[in-house]
């Protein structure tokens, strides 16, 4: 059954330098290395319409998924589940429990106070969709959890988003920063202006807005999406530059 929940396909540079997306979209080069879009650049026999994209980045938009939260009335309650539901035992079982969601909601009481607005959290890792140890290679999903859910639920896979999938053959490091910056105009528009959501729990529409809350990574990815090496002498993202560390010089490492 198609929901009409598509993807849009967008053309990146080989080397990850640039998205062909916004201004950039009629380009044929990339602006910072000056590489080909294309992969078949240099075929005599190509024509416009047969071009074949080197790298293409597939997003998932994430408007139309949230507002599909809203349109089933029993997901519609659920949605409130942080605030209507949750207990309140002293206990933390769930993020909502946390101190870092009370500070926000005291820092932005315009947001918290409709409890449908969506908290989220991003994920991302790398993988080998070709299952073989002999092809190196390594695609990037980037994942969307909903916790205005239950914590039975938030982390199901079907209340999962996958918010886009970043191409190989290699990992993106640090330029993983380009391939998200359609989901993070996303983001900032849903925080700053929202988007009209109907309501089918309570038949009628608001103005949905949405915050990214926390990212869940291992060290490297951590490394990629903050930017703050998690190796070397200042390898300790909380310490920052008050790392405590020591250089081996038999080893030839640092340990913190």
């Amino acid at each position: 059954m198609d929901l009409g929940l598509g993807y849009d396909k967008i053309h990146a540079c080989p080397n990850d330098c640039m998205l062909f997306w916004n201004e950039n979209t009629e380009k044929d080069n990339c602006s910072v290395c000056e590489s080909s879009r294309w992969s078949n650049e240099g075929d005599c026999t190509t024509n416009a319409s047969s071009k074949i994209p080197a790298k293409i980045l597939r997003y998932f938009p994430l408007k139309p998924r949230l507002q599909r939260m809203f349109m089933c009335p029993e997901t519609a309650v659920a949605m409130r589940w942080h605030d209507s539901e949750r207990p309140n035992d002293g206990n933390i079982r769930h993020p909502a429990d946390g101190e870092t969601w009370k500070d926000f909601d005291s820092m932005h009481p315009n947001f918290s106070k409709d409890p449908r607005n969506v908290r989220l959290d991003l994920s991302s890792d790398g993988f080998n969709p070709f299952r073989t140890m002999s092809i190196s290679h390594s695609t990037w999903p980037v994942m969307l959890m909903n916790y205005n859910l239950s914590r039975w639920i938030c982390m199901k896979l079907v209340y999962m988003m996958l918010s886009m999938i970043i191409p190989g053959r290699s990992s993106p490091g640090q330029d993983i920063n380009v391939y998200l910056q359609p989901l993070i105009a996303e983001l900032k528009e849903l925080w700053e202006f929202g988007i009209e959501t109907y309501d089918a729990h309570t038949k009628q529409t608001f103005q949905m807005r949405a915050a990214l809350m926390w990212t869940i990574s291992d060290f490297p990815a951590l490394a990629m999406l903050s930017g703050w090496s998690t190796k070397g002498k200042l390898a300790c993202p909380t310490c920052n530059y008050d790392t405590c560390s020591q250089y081996l010089k038999h080893s030839i490492k640092c340990v913190t």
